[in-house]
């Protein structure tokens, strides 16, 4: 039961949101948990639960501009990231679930609504336009945890951004015919008018790409204004085409967000990085509102009806979507199940259904205020359900990332390949890359997985399903070159997993690089000739795993010369550890090191058993 609250001042609910939103963020990763149900359960506490939080008081007639242009910002974000490249043979099933999905899921959510949820013809038609969508906002932090592998993952991000807008036109075309039909306005009349906004949208997306591409490229824009210039334009054009004909400017943004994808802009990067971060911040606010502007009063007024709609849409309709759309399209009948039984909605679905519903009940249409009530219901049931359950089911489908982490290095060499083959024969995934073909020699004699190429290139990004390594090594003879890839990929794997070997010359001023550059170094801090060095004279790496019997100091006695790699704890992933580190042994952790020639090792440990066992030179003669 909610409490009356007074009105937040306008910065303290800024704060609010943005403090509920990334907080919950934050513990769903160390919870390893769904970070959207986090975010729907936060928003709802915060709101109609406790009544602390109330987006209409506290924002008034400014809350559906800022939901609007957080969705437009996302998904234009979303078509940044929709490189032609990048499909490669996942085009045909996102063209089939584009082309045919769209309008036979608009057909069947109109079914499903009107027989199972008992709405009109007139509110299904509406509502089951919008259902066309499945969220971009919530798809990408699903695959995010998920770990999914490569080809269904772009083939639900891909359909996830392109519906949105369509689904939004959908319910444009369709609320255009249930006002000619109440209306004298001809039937003709309307639908010109929505195709013509529908153009005109696709060619101010398009013009308003190709321009900013245009101006970037000829240096019309400086560096420090690229940001700015790219939200001012990207707020222009989807304010004149909304202003146009409604929801067309989603269309416009995506548009523009594809063209610039495919440009090969060489600030590209940056801006899809500067990118990715607000729309984190946005899809964190914008749950947050819509859940804490939720009205339980609507929600208790839905019956078994409501239940039957989410269940025939999620079990039913979509699965008959899917399956029919990807015919012949190719894929696997696996990634055709997961695809077909993952279709979650977040915040556009919410956003626009609750819009129309409104615009419903103004032409006299009764239940369109069912709509917003049944969207957040749908939204509420599929975020929990995909949430918990994609993971379990993609991997149950054999379609996700390795189930243990795994090592990317970079650079082939004697140190790379024996610490590659070491891992591989302890099950741990491990891939070894290098531009240099001849440096993977040894690496491919030894069967370890290999790829030719560099990692930086657009080809290893289309290529290599990354979602099965969790930490970075660059291991080259380039030290400028583990810098750069340390830093560029620093941005996938996170900072804490990336590590570079020593630089030959990082000790003298002039040739030391500012601490932002590179990885965490490790292997106290032996350079690429140290390590291949040892590697000739015969050091080989083995794994000693720590018992009550036998402790971290007895392994550092027996082990005195061994270079320390890696240490795997019972039941978490293995992890580099890096300079400096003071390592805490325990029971059941397993310690990879490099150690010396066994003839070495057991001199070493023959000359301590020997000096044990001689008398005290301190003791009297004699004695």
């Amino acid at each position: 039961m909610a409490v009356a609250a007074e009105t937040l001042p306008p910065v303290a609910a800024f704060a609010l949101v943005g403090v509920l939103g990334v907080g919950a963020q934050l513990i769903a990763w160390r919870l390893k948990m769904p970070a959207i149900v986090l975010m729907l359960v936060a928003g709802v506490l915060a709101g109609p639960v406790t009544g602390i939080f109330d987006p209409m008081r506290e924002f008034g007639a400014l809350r559906e501009p800022m939901i609007a242009v957080a969705v437009a910002i996302i998904l234009f974000e979303g078509g940044l990231t929709l490189n032609l490249k990048s499909l490669q043979d996942a085009a045909k099933g996102v063209r089939r679930l584009v082309v045919v999905g769209a309008p036979l899921g608009w057909l069947l959510s109109s079914l499903t609504l009107h027989y199972v949820a008992g709405l009109s013809w007139e509110t299904s038609a509406v509502f089951g336009g919008i259902m066309i969508v499945t969220g971009p906002t919530v798809i990408a932090p699903l695959l995010r945890s998920a770990r999914l592998s490569r080809r269904p993952a772009q083939v639900l991000q891909w359909e996830a951004i392109v519906n949105d807008p369509i689904g939004a036109l959908a319910a444009v075309l369709a609320f255009e015919v249930v006002t000619v039909a109440r209306a004298s306005q001809q039937m003709s009349v309307a639908i010109g008018e929505t195709a013509l906004g529908i153009l005109l949208a696709i060619a101010v997306g398009a013009a308003g790409g190709f321009g900013l591409v245009w101006a970037f490229r000829k240096g019309r824009v400086p560096e420090y204004m690229k940001v700015p210039v790219l939200f001012t334009l990207l707020l222009a054009v989807f304010a004149g085409c909304d202003w146009v004909l409604h929801e067309s400017g989603l269309l416009a943004v995506t548009v523009m967000g594809i063209v610039i994808a495919n440009s090969h802009l060489p600030s590209f990067e940056e801006l899809r990085r500067f990118k990715e971060h607000a729309t984190v911040l946005l899809v964190s606010g914008v749950f947050i509102i819509l859940a804490a502007g939720l009205d339980l009063s609507e929600l208790s007024a839905l019956n078994w009806r409501a239940a039957a709609f989410v269940a025939a849409i999620m079990l039913v309709a979509r699965p008959i979507t899917v399956f029919v759309s990807l015919i012949n399209s190719g894929l696997p009948w696996r990634e055709r199940v997961l695809v077909a039984f993952t279709g979650p909605r977040g915040v556009v679905l919410v956003a626009v259904a609750g819009l129309f519903g409104e615009r419903l009940v103004s032409l006299g249409v009764a239940d369109g205020a069912l709509v917003g009530p049944l969207a957040f219901a749908l939204v509420a049931v599929t975020v929990v359900v995909h949430g918990f359950g994609l993971s379990p089911m993609a991997r149950a489908l054999g379609l996700t990332g390795a189930g243990t982490p795994g090592l990317l290095i970079v650079g082939g060499s004697r140190f790379s390949t024996g610490l590659a083959k070491h891992l591989q024969d302890s099950e741990i995934p491990v891939l070894v890359s290098d531009p240099n073909h001849g440096k993977l020699r040894g690496a491919r004699r030894d069967g370890v997985q290999t790829y030719y190429g560099d990692i930086l290139a657009e080809a290893a990004e289309h290529r290599l399903d990354l979602v099965s390594y969790s930490t970075l090594l660059t291991a080259t003879d380039n030290d400028a070159y583990n810098t750069l890839v340390s830093t560029d990929l620093a941005h996938h794997f996170g900072r804490a997993d990336v590590y570079q070997i020593a630089r030959e010359r990082d000790t003298q001023t002039r040739h030391a690089l500012p601490a932002t550059l590179g990885g965490k170094p490790v292997f106290r801090d032996m350079t690429y000739d140290m390590l291949d060095r040892h590697m000739r004279d015969g050091w080989r790496f083995r794994t000693s795993r720590l018992t009550e019997k036998f402790t971290l100091e007895d392994w550092a006695a027996e082990y005195p010369d061994s270079l320390m790699i890696a240490a795997q704890r019972k039941g978490q992933p293995m992890r580099l550890l890096n300079t400096g580190e003071n390592l805490k042994g325990q029971e059941d952790m397993r310690i990879i090191h490099l150690a010396p020639p066994q003839d070495e090792v057991e001199k070493q440990q023959n000359a301590r058993a020997a000096e044990r066992a001689a008398p005290d030179s301190d003791a009297p003669s004699g004695a």
